[in-house]
């Protein structure tokens, strides 16, 4: 088959590459009709992550038809078309049987495109397929759904749910890019009555008024905005969607007394929590990775028009494309891109 091949910092390439196989009865292949590019893809390609074996495919958010099936796989067969997430869970380690399937001490929780082959290629090989893979209903295209895979799970779980957001509350999602976006889509299921997305980039700050924010402005206007809001209290909720230090501190600068702090965001460096100022205001912070257990209700939601993820796409290329696709995602300040979609 062809496939993405990470060769080191830096160096990828579309290429041949042995066809996955059943290694054990837990697993399934899937032909990829589908898939995307993540930042923690290009985290790994920076050298950001490195853990990734020279020599891994790519790619941890896929689509396609199932191809074969282990004999413990029977949650779906040979023909289905499934959507894989990002995360493999056992099933049965000490944090999968609590549903921290993030957390998974078989597997590492994401696997897929960091510890073993991925699939930004025409087949992958699905790990724990019992416990990490979805049917896609007929009446649901592949565009609708692939963001499920992480981006919407990762937006919904680890920054709406763990944030805590209620109706009524005024949010701070600082970082527009795709999971930061992802973010202000599914935060609007709990109505919350302001929705402030803090982003640099003027061409996201409109994506992100398109999506439903309530409002967009760069971190010098923030804090101003937010004490306008809150009659100075501060936000009951910001989540930081951005990776860096210094959207991580704005995000806790916001936050008002008994607030939440939700991390959602990729760190490769330190970021400092600033306990003198917060030692005292009973925040509670979360981070983590998703456990996706929350697909089956957001594609609910999808289908029932709630919210439509392909207003993420930017770009769509061919398989074949996929390091264009890479050029494009990497160079978002020039290409605006958001979320590149590559199909088969």
């Amino acid at each position: 088959m062809k496939a993405l091949v990470y060769d080191g910092p830096g160096k990828i390439e579309w290429r041949n590459h042995p066809d996955p196989k059943i290694q054990n009865d837990t697993d399934l292949i899937l032909k990829v009709t589908a898939t995307t590019i993540c930042g923690s893809d290009t985290h790994i390609l920076k050298g950001g992550v490195p853990d990734t074996p020279f020599g891994t495919v790519l790619g941890h958010e896929g689509v396609g038809v199932v191809e074969e099936v282990g004999s413990a796989v029977h949650n779906v067969k040979p023909g289905d078309r499934i959507l894989a997430t990002c995360v493999s869970a056992c099933g049965f380690c000490r944090f999968c049987t609590v549903g921290m399937y993030g957390q998974c001490l078989t597997t590492g929780g994401w696997a897929l495109g960091h510890l073993v082959d991925g699939l930004q290629a025409e087949y992958g090989r699905i790990p724990f397929a019992q416990n990490s893979v979805y049917k896609i209903p007929d009446e649901l295209g592949d565009e609708q759904v692939i963001f499920l895979t992480d981006i919407l799970a990762t937006g919904y779980e680890v920054g709406v749910l763990r944030g805590q957001v209620t109706p009524g509350d005024t949010i701070v999602i600082v970082g527009a890019g795709p999971v930061g976006l992802s973010t202000v889509l599914t935060s609007k299921l709990y109505s919350p009555a302001n929705i402030v997305v803090v982003d640099l980039v003027e061409s996201r700050r409109q994506k992100a008024l398109q999506l439903g924010a309530t409002h967009a402005v760069g971190p010098e206007e923030a804090h101003d905005l937010v004490a306008e809001l809150t009659g100075g209290l501060g936000a009951d909720v910001t989540i930081e969607a951005a990776g860096f230090p210094k959207p991580f501190e704005l995000a806790a600068s916001l936050v008002r007394p008994g607030g939440h702090i939700a991390n959602i965001g990729v760190h490769e460096e330190p970021a400092t929590i600033h306990l003198e100022s917060l030692w005292a205001k009973q925040i509670t912070l979360t981070t983590g990775i998703p456990s996706a257990l929350s697909v089956p209700a957001l594609m609910k939601a999808i289908a029932a028009g709630t919210f439509d993820p392909t207003a993420l796409i930017t770009h769509r290329l061919k398989l074949s494309d996929m390091e264009k696709g890479y050029e494009i995602f990497k160079n978002a300040a020039d290409t605006d891109a958001l979320k590149v979609v590559l199909s088969a």
